[in-house]
């Protein structure tokens, strides 16, 4: 909570109360090096409170993806160009099982937990990320290209490193911000070496309310939050 003891405030300023878990909400993340948003995701609200924001992604989600302006997919375009060439965006529906979602307020990376069919635990992923920014109708945030892949034996490695460093070659992070998510990643890995929040909390066991159902995608998924327009 903020200082007020009421609501967490939010960073562009206003205020968002906590919401209650089954509220569903928006989970975006705003093209790099860009103002507009090319990742939506309607996912369900688990836990929201001072400590923690868990949501739920469920299977068949519709989304928005980024793509090539043609349409064709990103990771269809060679690595050394995949970055410099127009995109646009598609919908898609999420075609694997459930993600959870778990993001401590103020932390430059969130937790996604992924399991097999039948509820196998796969394995942590560590989005590296700026801190989320919270409004109305959900959160947004910009992916830092780096993640790290968190296995249930406790090993760990990192992962997009070849992503991360094309994106400093295309311009798309300068070498301070780089630096910066290094070490957003190194504080992550001191979590996951000393076995801390949220890798120890038991998610892996959590399941979903059958309740819940599957988001909609609303239409105006792209808008401005209020306190951010001018």
């Amino acid at each position: 909570m903020g200082d007020d003891g009421v609501v967490r405030r939010v960073e562009a300023g206003g205020s968002t109360a906590f919401w209650e878990p089954g509220s569903q909400i928006l989970w975006r993340y705003r093209e790099n090096g860009g103002e507009s948003f090319h990742i939506a995701r309607p996912v369900t609200v688990v836990r929201d409170d001072a400590e923690l924001l868990a949501v739920w992604m469920a299977p068949g989600t519709e989304c928005v993806r980024p793509v090539l302006a043609d349409g064709t997919s990103l990771n269809s375009e060679p690595l050394t160009s995949r970055y410099k060439k127009p995109r646009g965006v598609r919908l898609g529906r999420w075609s694997g099982t459930g993600v959870l979602k778990l993001a401590r307020p103020g932390e430059p990376w969130s937790v996604w937990l992924f399991w097999e069919q039948g509820w196998r635990f796969k394995n942590w992923y560590v989005n590296l990320e700026t801190p989320l920014a919270r409004w109305d109708g959900g959160v947004d945030s910009e992916d830092h290209f780096l993640d790290i892949c968190v296995y249930p034996d406790r090993t760990w490695n990192w992962l997009d490193e070849d992503e991360f460093a094309q994106a400093q070659q295309d311009g798309l992070m300068d070498a301070s911000a780089a630096r910066a998510v290094r070490e957003a990643g190194l504080s992550a890995v001191e979590v996951i070496r000393a076995w801390g929040p949220p890798f120890s909390d038991g998610w892996q066991h959590w399941r979903p309310n059958p309740a819940w159902g599957v988001p909609s995608l609303p239409e105006d998924w792209d808008r401005t939050p209020a306190h951010l327009s001018s």
